[in-house]
């Protein structure tokens, strides 16, 4: 993200204002597969988060989406683990699938048979469908 897109825009995500609190309050814990980076406020600095606990943030190398975050930084940010992803080896199960954002909107968005941009084709109406008239 260039200087200027981060003096003049908020939505990248991590203006100066971020920038500032992050070397005022933050401690880097890590960087996930996408390249976003996790932060933990230093403790004593400032309001503290929501149960009296050193509030948890991630800048995004892109765009602001929250579900590029995988799940293991989606437990630390959310206080359901208190180690975070970079202070434990974890094995994926053989079942996990690996972690994608949310597609909508990009040519790898799920489009189900019949949809207007799907290939497949629409099934036939089995003839079981009555339309609701008014009386």
């Amino acid at each position: 993200m260039g200087i200027l897109s981060e003096i003049f825009s908020w939505w990248g995500g991590n203006t100066w204002g971020t920038r500032l609190t992050i070397a005022w309050q933050g401690r880097h814990v890590g960087d996930d597969a996408f390249g976003n980076r996790y932060y933990e406020q230093i403790k004593g600095v400032g309001p503290v988060g929501p149960l009296g606990r050193p509030r948890r943030w991630v800048t995004y190398k892109n765009l602001a989406e929250a579900s590029q975050v995988p799940p293991e930084w989606h437990g630390w940010l959310h206080y359901t683990v208190d180690t975070p992803p970079t202070e434990e080896r974890y094995v994926p199960r053989p079942w996990e699938k690996p972690h994608q954002p949310n597609l909508t909107g990009t040519p790898r968005a799920y489009r189900p048979a019949g949809s207007i941009l799907g290939l497949g084709q629409r099934a036939k109406v089995t003839g079981d469908y009555k339309p609701w008239r008014p009386d």
